[in-house]
C-alpha cells in the first residue's frame, strides 16, 4: 500500500506540472487519503442515502456520520438566501467591486466573507458570478457581473475564489469555504435581454469571451464547484450538455470539483426546455451530463429531481445507472472531507445573538466603496465641495435615503445582499460629514418605481433654498436585479423629469447615481455639471459618497461597462469587430454610435500625463516574450489614483478579431508631481489568437499595443511590436 501511495502521489505531481497547476492540497497525498475514505463510505451507503446526499444542505447522515454542508451566497458579502440574521457585512455590489480595478481588494473582501460564512456554519457559497457582461443592460443581472471584458472578469474572479477558498495549505481550512463559479457558460448572451432567455452564439465567441474566466477559475484558483446556466448552447441545455460539462469543463480545463445545478434547473429540462417528458428522465439526463447536486431552494418536492421518489425505482430497475449516482455522491463527499467537516462538530448558531460581521470588515467595506466610485463629469471643477463656502445643501431623490426594512434587506444594496446591522444612506453620510456646519434640506422628490409627481414641489423648494444640490437617482432592487429585466434603459418612472426640474432652478447640481445597470442618462450627461457613478456601494455607501463629494477621497474608479445612449444601441461594448465600410459607413444615420461613457473611463480631481510606451524588445519570436513599460505622472495638485490599461491587437491574422482586447491593467497612486513606471508582460497569453482550428496560437506579424486611461482611442498611446 505504501508503494501504491507513493506512485499515486508521484503521478499527481507530474500531472500538476504538465497541466500548469501548482501542487496544492488538491494535488497531494491528502487527496489519495480522502479518496480512500470516500470509497469506503460509498461502499457502506444504501441507494436512498446516496440520493439524499445529492441535494443542497443534505441533512446529516447520523448512521454513517456524514455532516451537513450548508450553503449560502457570497457575491458581495454573505447572504443566507432565505434568512436574514448574523449582522453580516454587505460590501459594494460586484459591478462596483470591479470598478476599483484592484483584484487584491476583491480577494480581501472574499476572505472576510469566508470568515463570516464559517461563523454562521456556511461552507459552500454560490459565488462568484463569472458571466462576462454582453453589453445589453436590459438584462437585470448586469449588477452581478464584473464587466464586459473577459480578462478583467478573469482577474476579479480568480482573486475572489482565492480569497474565499484560501490558497496552498490554507485552501478549504477552517477559515475558508468552497466557491462556486457561475453560470457556466455564456449566460448573458441572450437575444432579448431576458434572464435565462434564448441565446445563440458561435463556439468562437464562447471561447473568446465567455470561457476564459472559467478557465482561469479552474486552472489558477482551483475552484471547488461550478454551476451551469439556465440556458442552452447549440440547442442543448447546459444542465444536460456533456460537451460543456464533461468535454470542456472536466477534460479540457481539468475541473475536478462538483457541479451544482442552478435553482430547479435539472427539473427545467422538462418544464422549460421540454426535452424529457418526465422528471425522472430529466434527472437521468442531468446525472449523465455530470450535474452532481440538485439545487431546489426551499426543497419543494414538486420541483426536485434528485429525490428518492423520483430516482430510487429507476436506479433499482436499471443498475447500470448506479455509476452516475456513485460518482456524484463521491464528489460531494470529497468536498466535505476537504472542508474538514468530518473532523468538526456542527456549529450551534443562536440566530438572535450571533454576530458574523465586525468593525474591521465594515471599515474595509467603506474603503472598497470609496475606491469604486467613478466620476463621469466635473465641469468647471464643481467638485469637490468646500464646506467653508456653502451654508446649505439640498439632498434630493428617491435613492438619497432608505429606512431599515421590516423584512428582507435594503433595496439600495442590490441583489444577493444580506442584512447588515445598518446602512449608511447618502443623506446619512452627508449629515455626518457636515455636522452643524451646513444645513441639509432633504426631499425625496419621487419614488423609484412610481409615476407620481406629488413630491416635486417639496424637492423644488429644497433646491431653491440651498446653495447646491446633491441629486440621488438611479435604480434599486425594485427596478433592477435578477428578474428585473427592462425594455428601456432610461431612468424609471419620473426621475428624469425630477432631474430637469431641479436643473432649471439654476442651482449647482451634482447627480449621484446609485444603480445596478448602465443607464441611458443623456439629459444628465448634457446638462448636469458633475456626475458620480457609485453603483450599489454596500452598507457604507453614504459615507463613501460624502468623502468623495467633499474631497477627502479623490475618485479613482473606472467603468467596467460601457454606457448606452439609448436602448436601440445595445449591445454596447468596447469588444467590437470591424463594421461594414460600404454604404452607411458602419454608423447609425441619425444618432451617435459611440457609447455615452466608454469602458475604462473615469475622471479624477487631478490630472495625469502618459509617456511613450517602450518595449524591452521590439521584435520577438513567437515562442518568446517581452515587456512594455510606460511612465505616468501626476500633473495636478492633489494625490490621485490612475488605472493604467493595456490593450492589444494582432494587426493581421488568419481569423477576424476584436479591434482591441484588454490584456493588462494596474491601479497606482501618485502624489502631485510624482512619476511611476508601470510594466506589462507581453507573451503567449497576451498575443495569442484562436485560429481556424480553434487552437490558441501566436501568429507572426505586427501587434498594436495601446496603453492609456480608457478604451477611447484618444486616451491611448500606441506602439508596434513585431513577432517573427
Amino acid at each position: 500500500m505504501k508503494n501504491l501511495l507513493i506512485a499515486v502521489f508521484s503521478l499527481a505531481i507530474i500531472y500538476a506540472c504538465d497541466s500548469g497547476k501548482k501542487p496544492t492540497k488538491s494535488n497531494n497525498l491528502a487527496d489519495v487519503e480522502i479518496a480512500e475514505k470516500v470509497d469506503a463510505l460509498i461502499g457502506q451507503m444504501n441507494l436512498e442515502e446516496k440520493i439524499t446526499e445529492m441535494i443542497q444542505d443534505a441533512p446529516a447522515n447520523e448512521r454513517l456520520g456524514i455532516p451537513v454542508m450548508k450553503y449560502g451566497e457570497a457575491l458581495h458579502g454573505l447572504w443566507l438566501v432565505l434568512d436574514y440574521y448574523g449582522n453580516t457585512t454587505v460590501y459594494p455590489q460586484a459591478v462596483a467591486c470591479a470598478s476599483t480595478w484592484e483584484p487584491e481588494l476583491i480577494k480581501k473582501m472574499a476572505s472576510q466573507t469566508a470568515l463570516e460564512a464559517r461563523a454562521l456554519g456556511v461552507t459552500h457559497c454560490y459565488s462568484p458570478n463569472l458571466d462576462v457582461y454582453a453589453g445589453d443592460a436590459r438584462y437585470g443581472r448586469v449588477e452581478e457581473s464584473y464587466g464586459e471584458d473577459p480578462y478583467l472578469v478573469s482577474r476579479m474572479g480568480v482573486a475572489f475564489i482565492q480569497g474565499l477558498q484560501g490558497e496552498g495549505d490554507e485552501q478549504f481550512d477552517e477559515n475558508h469555504v468552497i466557491a462556486t463559479a457561475k453560470h457556466f457558460v455564456g449566460y448573458p448572451e441572450n437575444r432579448r435581454g431576458i434572464n435565462g432567455g434564448f441565446s445563440d452564439m458561435s463556439e468562437r465567441r464562447l471561447r473568446e469571451v465567455y470561457l476564459p474566466p472559467f478557465e482561469a477559475a479552474v486552472k489558477e484558483a482551483q475552484v471547488g464547484s461550478v454551476m451551469p446556466g439556465h440556458q442552452d448552447f447549440n440547442g442543448i441545455p447546459c444542465h444536460m450538455n456533456t460537451w460543456l460539462l464533461k468535454d470542456i469543463l472536466r477534460d479540457e480545463l481539468g475541473f475536478d470539483g462538483f457541479i451544482v445545478s442552478d435553482n430547479n434547473d435539472v427539473g427545467r429540462l422538462e418544464t422549460m426546455h421540454f426535452i424529457p417528458e418526465t422528471r425522472t428522465k430529466a434527472a437521468i439526463l442531468g446525472l449523465k451530463a455530470g450535474v452532481d447536486m440538485d439545487l431546489v431552494i426551499g426543497k419543494n418536492i414538486d420541483l426536485a429531481t434528485y429525490h428518492t421518489s423520483i430516482l430510487k425505482d429507476t436506479i433499482t430497475q436499471n443498475p447500470s445507472l448506479m455509476k452516475y449516482i456513485d460518482k456524484a455522491t463521491s464528489r460531494i463527499l470529497t468536498a466535505k472531507y476537504k472542508l474538514g467537516l468530518f473532523d468538526t462538530e456542527p456549529k450551534e448558531i443562536d440566530e438572535e445573538t450571533v454576530e458574523a460581521g465586525n468593525d474591521e470588515h465594515r471599515e474595509f467595506a467603506l474603503e472598497m466603496a470609496e475606491k469604486s466610485i467613478i466620476m463621469l463629469k466635473n465641469d468647471n471643477n464643481l467638485l469637490p465641495l468646500d464646506v467653508s463656502k456653502i451654508k446649505s445643501l439640498a439632498v434630493i431623490g428617491p435613492n438619497a435615503h432608505e429606512e431599515r426594512p421590516k423584512k428582507g434587506t435594503y433595496k439600495l444594496l442590490g441583489g444577493y445582499s444580506g442584512l447588515p446591522p445598518y446602512y449608511v444612506s447618502v443623506l446619512d453620510g452627508l449629515k455626518k460629514k457636515v455636522g452643524e456646519n451646513v444645513k441639509i434640506n432633504y426631499a425625496k422628490g419621487c419614488d423609484i418605481d412610481s409615476f407620481s409627481k406629488e413630491g416635486f414641489a417639496a424637492a423644488e423648494a429644497a433646491a431653491k433654498k440651498s446653495d447646491a444640490v446633491v441629486l440621488v437617482v438611479g435604480s434599486s432592487h425594485k427596478t433592477c436585479g435578477e428578474g428585473g429585466d427592462r425594455s428601456d434603459l432610461d431612468l424609471y418612472g419620473v426621475q428624469n423629469e425630477l432631474v430637469e426640474l431641479i436643473h432649471k432652478t439654476g442651482k449647482p447640481v451634482i447627480v449621484v447615481l446609485i444603480n445596478g445597470r448602465p443607464l441611458s442618462i443623456n439629459y444628465i450627461a448634457e446638462n448636469i455639471p458633475s456626475v458620480l457613478e457609485t453603483w450599489y456601494g454596500g452598507m457604507r455607501a453614504g459615507d463613501a459618497v460624502a468623502n468623495v463629494l467633499f474631497g477627502d477621497v479623490n475618485p479613482g474608479g473606472k467603468l467596467t461597462m460601457s454606457f448606452p445612449r439609448s436602448v436601440g444601441q445595445v449591445p454596447v461594448t468596447y469588444l467590437e469587430r470591424p463594421d461594414f465600410i460600404g454604404s452607411g459607413k458602419g454608423k447609425y444615420r441619425f444618432s451617435d454610435k459611440s457609447p455615452l461613457f466608454p469602458f475604462g473611463y473615469g475622471l479624477s480631481y487631478t490630472t495625469f500625463k502618459y509617456g511613450t510606451p517602450k518595449f524591452e524588445k521590439e521584435t520577438i519570436a513567437a515562442n518568446e516574450s517581452t515587456t512594455v513599460s510606460v511612465e505616468i505622472t501626476n500633473t495636478g495638485k492633489v494625490v490621485g489614483d490612475e488605472v493604467v490599461q493595456m490593450y492589444v491587437r494582432d494587426d493581421y491574422a488568419s481569423v477576424g478579431r476584436y479591434l482591441k482586447l484588454l490584456k493588462g491593467f494596474e491601479r497606482i497612486t501618485l502624489k502631485p508631481g510624482e512619476t511611476k513606471t508601470v510594466t506589462f508582460e507581453l507573451g503567449f497569453n497576451e498575443l495569442n489568437v484562436l485560429n481556424q482550428e480553434m487552437k490558441k496560437v501566436v501568429e507572426p506579424g505586427t501587434f498594436t499595443v495601446s496603453i492609456g486611461a480608457s478604451s477611447l482611442e484618444k486616451d491611448l498611446q500606441k506602439v508596434k511590436l513585431r513577432v517573427q
